[in-house]
């Protein structure tokens, strides 16, 4: 299964920086209590792959991915710890073919309309759009979906509550990046009550944009 068919039932990824292990687990818990069934850790602290590891073990219903992922040597370790997906700002040559030798869902990066073709030709119908609101933001997704159809998009960076809806509504969107459902400062202070409000409105705000209702 590749990354576009992994992702396809999930609208929003909750992007986590976790510097304690420790609150992984409960993390996972809250995030699908609240119901979001999948997680990027990103490979940003010390911690994220002890965390992943602790995730694939002890919520196996989360779908749990690696984030930040930027060299080849990385792709073992985070498969290893039981990531079933992987997700880049961007690509090099060594990184793809670790993922391809790795046989591990990967979401390379994209900001162009040249870099979208090169992983399309390599057949990577899902592709990260970094950092989404600096990069064009919605009015681009939207632009670039008209002469390039095949390709799908996970845009992350700048997407909050507010605006959201603006890519979630669009077609060529599969999912979205919100590294705002549970920001660091919640986080190290273990208010998953505050997590669990904020990924309950998420989860909410998801409903509104089932595929009848998304733009082309």
């Amino acid at each position: 299964m590749n990354a576009a068919e992994l992702l396809a039932a999930q609208r929003i990824v909750p992007v986590v920086v976790i510097d304690d292990a420790s609150n992984a687990v409960p993390l996972a818990g809250t995030l699908l209590e609240s119901g979001l069934c999948a997680i990027e850790v990103t490979l940003r602290t010390a911690a994220g792959l002890g965390a992943i590891e602790r995730i694939a073990k002890e919520v196996p219903d989360m779908l749990v991915g690696a984030g930040s992922v930027r060299r080849a040597a990385q792709v073992a370790d985070v498969k290893s710890a039981g990531a079933r997906f992987a997700v880049s700002p961007g690509s090099s040559d060594a990184l793809l073919e670790a993922v391809a030798d790795a046989e591990l869902p990967f979401v390379p990066g994209a900001v162009t309309a040249s870099e979208t073709l090169k992983l399309l030709e390599l057949g990577y119908t899902l592709q990260k759009f970094f950092p989404a609101e600096l990069s064009g933001g919605a009015a681009f997704l939207k632009a670039i979906g008209a002469p390039i159809p095949e390709v799908g998009f996970m845009p992350t960076g700048g997407i909050g509550p507010d605006n959201a809806k603006d890519y979630l509504s669009l077609a060529n969107v599969v999912c979205i990046g919100g590294s705002w459902i549970a920001p660091p400062a919640l986080l190290n202070d273990r208010d998953f009550a505050a997590i669990a409000k904020l990924a309950a409105a998420a989860a909410a705000l998801t409903a509104t944009f089932e595929s009848g209702s998304r733009q082309a």
